[in-house]
């Protein structure tokens, strides 16, 4: 089945569907930036010296600010604007797509990492490990932009110009690819979730079983809160674009068909997943916050010094 015929069913929806994306891709910008922002600032700034863990979530971050910047182009679509030329629309898809899969794997990368500090901090071979957490970093956005340019150079090279100009309406081009879908649910979502679901039960295991984790080399309240934020924040943001994804695949005819035969409200449901996975990037601030003492200390008085000067300076004065 060729990728040209894959757009051909399309967006019907009211302006009051593209309202309701309009305010919750804007609350994501308002939001996500803020939080984003801060949190470049104070992992740049306030840490001295950046523990793997500190890495990845500096590199999740980095992720989340370059999804966050393309946003306001997906406002304006959604309020009416017409004529934004298809390679943005493609550029742009392409980046939510590499966020999407980015944060997958940091948020694995940060949750094993975590299960062999715990498991062996005595280990001086897993810690000269751990140390190599940048060159995983750089493994991750290779993974995660690699396997989506093959995609969009076909959709490029085989999709006709009046397809394109829905722009963020179509449905995705690779869901009537069985073997995209496959490698995409197995690799880019049910082994990070299994790596995952492995790493905390040793985490919970560990904690409570082991005397080492009852030192204070090992905070276990700090550790069964990364548990659980990471969890949620990755079935919350990633679970509903994948059950989409897996329905549009098995309707793929329907989707290749000019009415659709009646796949719009799976379209829309795909549409909306999105918006959930973008909802990530305000998810992950919050898991900062939570997770990371040094941050939630320091966060509010620390950052926004750094921030305006001027407003460190008075306080001293007073």
């Amino acid at each position: 089945m060729s990728i040209s015929n894959t757009t051909a069913c399309t967006n019907d929806s009211t302006s009051h569907f593209d309202i309701i994306h309009v305010c919750l891709y804007s609350f994501i910008f308002i939001v996500g930036l803020t939080l984003n922002v801060i949190a470049l600032v104070f992992f740049f700034c306030q840490i001295k010296s950046r523990s793997p863990t500190v890495v990845y979530m500096t590199n999740l971050t980095m992720a989340d600010f370059l999804l966050i910047l393309t946003l306001p182009v997906r406002i304006c679509y959604h309020l009416g604007l017409k004529g934004i030329p298809p390679v943005l629309c493609d550029c742009l898809g392409l980046i939510l797509k590499a966020n999407m899969y980015g944060s997958i794997l940091f948020l694995a990368c940060i949750c094993f990492d975590r299960c062999i500090a715990v498991s062996f901090p005595m280990s001086s071979r897993i810690q000269r490990a751990r140390q190599k957490s940048r060159l995983v970093c750089l493994a991750v956005w290779i993974l995660s932009f690699g396997p989506s340019l093959p995609i969009y150079i076909l959709k490029r090279e085989n999709v006709s110009l009046n397809v394109t100009k829905n722009c963020f309406d179509n449905p995705p081009v690779y869901a009537t690819q069985p073997a995209v879908v496959f490698s995409t649910l197995l690799l880019g979502f049910g082994l990070p979730l299994a790596i995952m679901l492995i790493c905390s039960w040793i985490l919970v295991h560990t904690v409570q079983k082991s005397p080492v984790a009852q030192t204070n080399l090992v905070d276990s309240r700090k550790i069964r809160r990364m548990i659980a934020t990471s969890l949620l924040i990755f079935l919350i943001s990633f679970s509903p674009y994948h059950a989409t994804l897996v329905v549009l695949s098995l309707h793929r005819d329907a989707i290749t068909s000019r009415t659709c035969n009646g796949m719009q409200p799976m379209l829309a449901a795909y549409r909306y997943s999105l918006v959930v996975a973008c909802l990530n990037t305000v998810l992950n601030p919050i898991a900062y916050y939570f997770t990371t003492d040094t941050f939630r200390k320091n966060v509010v008085i620390g950052t926004v010094q750094k921030m305006f000067p001027l407003y460190n300076l008075s306080s001293g004065q007073r």
